[in-house]
């Protein structure tokens, strides 16, 4: 067995995931009780295919901005390294069906985005990656596997 690491997803055997899924991936409790809820959007099947950069950028973009539409509480939405997909962050609301609405809706408003928000050298540290176009075709591949979405392992 491989040590336990102090990151949650390192310990998660990618081998087993199924791609695409939502997961709760932790939960943290700060000193005043609120709770963060850690969301894995996994869009991507890891080790076998990712998110091209341009798209997953404008996606980020438009997944930040747009969420906070359908959700007063996100704290953060944050792309993985690794490409595969993105975490959410809630907090103090441990509402599984929430969030499975939330990222529905929110890429639902992707597919009907005419601009990348903040796509530009005032707002975005590398203005010259996007692809609304890139953006729209993850979102509408993600969406189209909605009934897979609460099956995380093979």
């Amino acid at each position: 067995m491989t040590q336990k690491m102090n990151v949650e997803s390192f310990n998660l055997d990618h081998t087993k995931v199924k791609a695409p899924y939502i997961r709760l991936a932790g939960t943290t409790k700060g000193a005043a009780g609120d709770v963060i809820y850690k969301y894995d959007l996994r869009f991507c099947q890891p080790n076998k295919d990712h998110m091209d950069m341009p798209g997953l950028h404008s996606l980020e973009h438009m997944m930040a901005e747009f969420s906070r539409n359908h959700h007063p509480q996100i704290v953060d939405i944050s792309p993985m390294g690794c490409q595969t997909g993105f975490y959410l962050s809630i907090i103090n609301d441990d509402s599984y069906e929430t969030v499975l609405q939330l990222v529905e809706k929110t890429l639902n408003d992707v597919l009907t985005a005419t601009e990348v928000p903040a796509c530009n050298e005032v707002q975005c540290g590398w203005a010259a990656s996007h692809s609304l176009q890139g953006a729209k075709d993850i979102a509408r591949e993600m969406l189209s596997h909605k009934a897979e979405w609460k099956d995380i392992f093979n």
